[in-house]
């Protein structure tokens, strides 16, 4: 003005420049000083260092407040750096209004005090002073504020943040030395629409179960650990799971193996110990297990039950490696057959089983195709999978038909993964709730549209992830711009006509994923074990002694609890197959050693022992001389003869021999069953054929000597009577001795084999069938029966 003032063409008077430029001083000096101060205000932020305190909340709540409510905000702060902090003081701010569901994750990644967007400090009585913060001290605080204090707005989603401000030796100014932001939804007017919301409950475990069972009749299981007791037991994650779900408006989502593992806990069992050793469930446990249940019970009485195929099969596995190996999609149709007998008949409720759900909802056209192979035709996806790509500014309904009469069911992703991490602390929980519901009410606030939402959280939490979960639903039940549903309501709305319907191509999988799937050779195995199996139970009279926990056993292989658990996957696998095995050679040959054979036919003995509880029959043992030219069996190379042998009982089984020469011939043994296929190891076994032994050929031939010896002397005693005259009488060849030659030639008229006189054995007289046998010891179970 005063420049103005002066005529124009002319200069200033000296007064006049002087009195300018002083005032021009004195009106900068201000400004000069904040900017002088800026630079050391917030040196952490500009450095993007850690900030000086930590600061911790704890608690906020209400969660959703009112018109009329007191906002109470509790937790701690900590001095992290080597200074006092002196003339603290703890403010709660209220920052910008946050219109998206992204702005509301941008706000929660920012580190850092931020003017402007964190908001100024309520201030007056609503503080907490602290006079110093010795490093490494926790201190706590707590600060009310009434509601209408806070100057919100319309509805909406306000960034809420707590802030430490204080000053150190090295920087002697207040300042923000740490700050922590957390969201507070905000509906004093009423949502124009509800959203309908479902959210998936999952009960799901690891596999507890082993293939093996007791011999008595009941068939007592045995378990791989006693960890399902410390599941089920206050405070564990399953006992938690129920008594927070029991509240809650929710889908149930059941693993029947779960039910089917807790149902066996409810009586006697056994658990697995060092080596071969086994020990008995308490009854404490049992009684755990019976409690479980009948809470469970009470708690899905009023709700949907959504049952997984048993043993909750990894799907996007199956698909990518498993159905390229013969019957592994038959074991996903076997799983899914049992599922609502095994759930109804435990929990007394009529299941859902049309709906599939493959890990983290992540899909991919093999994985539909895969999912929904054994009947169902609804498949759990996430839109992070099927993501958007039509630009939508809204979250559309979760159904989309997506071909082939099949509906993905699209669950929220940002929802869905708010409860991943580590819930432990009170601080994540409480931020993990307040993001939640943020989120929600922003994706309500997108359209005056009603929408249909899913929350499909992850598989097994744990119970501090659980406990997060059920508080932010609790305050979603109370907020009042939601309402319930079940899954399959959420299934059967109408479909957003703009929202995605394309799969993904396999490329697009996640290779995260990817390298926790179970291989092609885990499947290679289990098809190795069900052919085993296949073998096995023909021969059982009661094969659903067997087929029965080995069938869930193998169910229990292709389980998606095995992600990440690569090394206990294979051990379970091998134990499976090896018990398998152990089973099958309880039905075996006894070993034979080698066998004599004398003279021309005679039966072999073949053994078959049946160490197992149970009878078996469709077998057929199979003899086979490997040289039919010395030895035939049956009067061929080979005899079947069809087995049958009691529990813990063996059975023997004779062949008729004959033989063409004498000579070694190797014979085997094998069991066969009706259908041709070979069972267990064959017996091997030589046959020694000696038409006649040493000690018949030695008796003949000397027999032979003495008959030759006395027509010797006969002829020789002929000869010489024939020589001398005969001049005696009558009378004189009366007293004419018997032997005149001796005593010791009366042994010629008898038979040197014991014959009587005139009864010679002539040596042209054939051997008998059955000679005396070899003198020689047999080994046990080898005496020729004849």
């Amino acid at each position: 003005m005063a420049e103005a003032a002066d005529f124009q063409g002319t200069s200033a008077s000296p007064a006049r420049r002087w009195l300018r430029r002083t005032g021009a001083l004195l009106a900068g000096a201000p400004l000069l000083a904040g900017l002088l101060q800026l630079p050391a205000a917030s040196p952490a932020q500009a450095a993007g260092i850690d900030e000086t305190v930590a600061v911790s909340v704890d608690s906020l709540t209400p969660s959703v407040p009112t018109d009329g409510d007191t906002l109470t905000v509790s937790g701690t702060v900590t001095n992290n750096g080597r200074q006092t902090v002196t003339d603290a003081q703890v403010d709660l701010r209220v920052g910008q209004e946050l219109n998206t569901r992204s702005g509301i994750d941008t706000a929660a990644k920012a580190t850092g005090h931020q003017p402007g967007s964190d908001g100024e400090p309520v201030g007056g009585k609503y503080v907490e002073e602290f006079s110093t913060l010795t490093p490494g001290v926790a201190q706590p605080f707590t600060i009310s504020v009434p509601v209408d204090e806070l100057d919100l707005g319309d509805n909406g989603i306000y960034q809420v943040a707590v802030s430490l401000s204080g000053q150190t030796a090295a920087q002697p100014w207040p300042q923000v030395l740490g700050i922590q932001r957390t969201f507070l939804p905000w509906l004093p007017d009423g949502p124009d629409a509800q959203t309908r919301t479902t959210v998936l409950w999952p009960l799901i475990s690891t596999a507890h179960m082993t293939a093996q069972t007791g011999s008595n009749e009941s068939q007592t299981p045995v378990f791989r650990d006693n960890d399902l007791a410390k599941e089920l037991a206050p405070g564990g994650r399953l006992e938690q799971m129920v008594s927070l779900g029991k509240d809650l408006d929710v889908t149930w989502v059941v693993d029947p193996d779960l039910l089917a593992s807790v149902d066996a806990m409810t009586r006697s069992y056994r658990v697995q110990g060092e080596g071969d050793t086994t020990t008995a469930g308490t009854r404490a446990d049992q009684e755990l297990a019976k409690r479980w249940l009948v809470g469970l019970q009470d708690a899905v009485a009023d709700n949907e039950v959504v049952a997984l195929p048993f043993a909750d099969p990894d799907l996007a596995s199956l698909a990518h490696n498993g159905t390229a190996v013969t019957g592994s999609l038959g074991h996903l149709k076997e799983a899914t057959d049992v599922a609502a007998d095994t759930v109804g008949s435990i929990l007394h409720v009529e299941p859902t089983t049309d709906f599939a759900w493959p890990v983290d909802g992540a899909v991919d056209p093999s994985i539909v195709k895969v999912a929904t192979s054994a009947g169902a035709d609804k498949v759990i996806a996430r839109s992070d999978s099927l993501d958007e790509t039509a630009g939508l500014t809204y979250t559309p309904s979760a159904a989309r038909p997506i071909g082939g009469g099949t509906t993905a069911v699209v669950a929220d992703a940002r929802l869905s993964t708010l409860f991943q991490s580590d819930m432990t602390r009170a601080s994540a929980s409480t931020l993990a709730v307040q993001r939640f519901l943020a989120q929600s009410l922003a994706l309500n606030l997108q359209t005056d549209e009603e929408r249909s939402i899913v929350v499909a959280p992850q598989r097994m939490p744990t119970g501090a992830q659980a406990r997060a979960l059920a508080e932010a639903l609790t305050a979603l039940q109370d907020g009042g711009w939601t309402e319930s549903q079940d899954l399959t309501e959420a299934a059967a709305a109408k479909p957003d006509p703009d929202a995605t319907t394309t799969v993904p191509a396999a490329s697009a999988y996640p290779s995260a994923l990817r390298k926790q799937e179970l291989q092609r050779s885990a499947f290679e195995q289990i098809a190795a074990t069900q052919n085993k199996l296949g073998k096995f139970k023909v021969i059982l009279n009661n094969e659903s002694r067997v087929v029965t926990p080995f069938g869930r056993a193998m169910n229990r292989e292709m389980s998606t609890s095995w992600r990440g658990r690569g090394t206990d996957a294979v051990v379970y696998r091998n134990d499976v197959e090896a018990y398998l095995e152990s089973l099958a050679g309880q039905v075996t040959l006894i070993e034979k050693s080698e066998t004599k054979l004398s003279g021309r036919s005679a039966t072999i003995p073949v053994t078959v022992q049946n160490n197992l509880v149970q009878g078996v029959d469709n077998l057929v043992l199979r003899l086979t001389s490997t040289s039919p030219r010395r030895l035939k069996i049956g009067g061929y190379a080979y005899e079947e003869q069809p087995v049958t042998v009691s529990g813990g009982h063996s059975q023997t089984v004779k062949f008729t021999t004959s033989a063409e020469a004498n000579g070694r011939a190797e014979v085997i043994a094998q069991l066969y069953t009706e259908d041709g296929q070979k069972y267990g190891d064959p017996v091997k076994f030589d046959v020694r054929v000696t038409e006649f032994t040493a000690t018949v050929m030695l008796v003949i031939g000397g027999g032979f000597l003495l008959l030759v010896l006395a027509g010797f002397r006969m002829y020789t005693q002929r000869k010489r009577a024939a020589r001398e005259p005969r001049e005696t009488g009558p009378e004189e060849i009366a007293t004419v001795p018997e032997n005149p030659e001796g005593a010791e030639d009366r042994p010629v008229e008898e038979s040197a084999t014991g014959a009587g006189a005139g009864e010679y054995e002539q040596p042209s007289d054939p051997a008998a069938d059955t000679p005396v046998e070899s003198a020689d010891p047999s080994g046990t179970g080898e005496r020729v029966d004849r």
